[in-house]
């Protein structure tokens, strides 16, 4: 923030010889400005991030306004981290596997296999299980300040054909994120990417078969619920993890009570989606009309959590910090299964 230096100015008066202060030169001060982009396109962005940014502009007035841009209005997604590192845009929203951070966590960021459960384990496991300091630790070193994290939708298949067994998923073209494609190549998935703007044309070409990212919530809210027909009950995650973070350089500068009220208003929005996606997953799927539900056998979809507990150690074997991330999981996992309900059901 460029601050305006009052000048006094003195003049001399000639006849009497004394020496007047003139008055104060006013000046008007603009506010502080971000550019904040988050991955979402418009009409989820209308629910995910422009809440708290007008909730933001409305508190901070004058002081400080903070521009919001859709999925790749400014810069496309997976140049996100990059724009935000150099200072191109000053904050982001999204998870980091989908802004492809360099970093050790990146790996975890959207729909990490059967991390999570239910919405409310994102926020335990950053706030009282110790990933909070990790992931601060990781952008901090690159420049990066990672503001909070908090919980979006479940992730389901949604496609343009029914899926009832594993053998269904051979061969299908979904849009998806990163690390869950990876995981579920070994199932036949074929990860495809496009601009998040094209997924709604490639599914009407049928470029893809469907998506793997989110709920039903979400396919309602955007519109790939008039596309699609099918939802697939089964999860490969019970909550996305999600971020807010700015160029460091940009926080520090900001005035300490900007910063609090940055991080209250982003804590709201991680709040309100907690409330909205979970009404919305239940209601859609008891009285929605567009997709029609179908499950894969319990004992067969036991095959799919099998294998995510290999793909962990897979991805736990790559590093130190990893390591400590997937332990992290397994830990508040189990302590989970053993509290019961109504933390855990079966």
């Amino acid at each position: 923030m460029k601050t305006t230096r009052r000048k006094f100015l003195t003049a001399g008066a000639a006849a009497a010889g004394a020496t007047a202060l003139a008055a104060p030169a006013v000046h008007a001060q603009s506010p502080i400005r971000w550019r904040l982009q988050t991955y979402a396109g418009a009409s989820l962005g209308a629910q995910v991030a422009q809440p708290a940014v007008d909730m933001f502009n409305a508190i901070a007035g004058d002081e400080m306004q903070i521009d919001l841009y859709f999925a790749d209005q400014l810069v496309p997604t997976e140049e996100l981290f990059q724009a935000m590192q150099r200072g191109t845009i000053d904050a982001v929203q999204s998870d980091d596997d989908s802004m492809m951070s360099p970093t050790e966590v990146t790996v975890f960021g959207g729909y990490f296999p059967f991390a999570s459960r239910y919405s409310l384990d994102v926020p335990a496991l950053f706030n009282d299980w110790g990933l909070n300091e990790i992931w601060d630790e990781e952008y901090s070193a690159v420049g990066v300040k990672h503001i909070s994290a908090g919980a979006w939708d479940p992730c389901h298949f949604i496609t343009t054909r029914a899926i009832n067994s594993l053998e269904d998923l051979q061969g299908i073209r979904v849009f998806t994120f990163p690390t869950a494609g990876r995981f579920l190549a070994q199932f036949g998935v074929v990860p495809v990417t496009v601009p998040w703007e094209d997924v709604e044309i490639a599914m009407q070409t049928g470029e893809i078969d469907g998506v793997a990212w989110c709920g039903i919530t979400e396919a309602y809210e955007v519109g790939w619920a008039d596309i699609c027909s099918h939802f697939l009950t089964n999860n490969i995650s019970g909550a996305w993890i999600g971020h807010f973070f700015a160029n460091e350089e940009r926080w520090e500068e900001l005035p300490d009570h900007l910063k609090e009220l940055m991080k209250v208003c982003f804590e709201q929005s991680h709040y309100y989606r907690q409330h909205w996606y979970w009404a919305g997953e239940a209601r859609l799927r008891t009285e929605g009309d567009k997709l029609e539900l179908t499950s894969i056998p319990d004992a067969e979809w036991a095959e799919v959590e099998t294998a995510a507990r290999d793909f962990w150690q897979e991805i736990a074997d790559e590093s130190e910090t990893k390591a400590k991330v997937v332990q992290i999981f397994r830990d508040y996992n189990a302590a989970m299964d053993r509290a019961g309900r109504p933390y855990r059901y079966g």
